[in-house]
């Protein structure tokens, strides 16, 4: 027993293997890169099985999320990613919407500012054409 107490090798617990739900809180947001719009999480095809296999690895290596993530991008592309990445023009996809319903609003606002202003006036002036003139003219003259 002494010799167990004296020995100068330390043993140290192996940490927990990932959970299931450790895996499948990554994977949930990484999709399929062979099948369209499938999160891997859920994903049944066997090589989703064996990235979810991977991540468990790399989360027992002590991996982090970010990394696993960036593995997955440098592998497979930004396709991948639940949610584009901020660079280049994926800011259209996170601006465009805004900027949209902002313009609506202002255009809804504007014809309704517009049609409250003018809105007892139901007379429609008919836009001046010269060549029916002439033909509505000739008409009134063979009478």
């Amino acid at each position: 027993m002494l010799t167990v107490l004296l020995s100068d090798k330390v043993v140290q617990a192996q940490p927990p293997a990932p959970s299931d739900d450790d895996v499948n809180q990554i994977a949930s947001q990484l999709f399929c890169p062979i099948c369209e719009n499938m999160p891997l999480d859920i994903c049944p095809i066997e090589a989703c099985q064996q990235w979810r296999e991977l991540i468990r690895d790399q989360l027992s290596e002590g991996w982090t999320e970010a990394e696993i993530a960036e593995y997955f991008v440098t592998q497979y592309g930004d396709r991948v990613l639940g949610e584009p990445p901020l660079r280049g023009l994926n800011w259209v996809l996170y601006l465009a919407p805004p900027i949209v319903v902002l313009l609506g609003v202002a255009l809804g606002l504007s014809k309704m500012k517009r049609s409250s202003q003018g809105g007892s006036n139901l007379e429609v002036e008919q836009p001046s054409d010269p060549y029916l003139e002439q033909v509505e003219q000739d008409l009134r003259n063979l009478d």
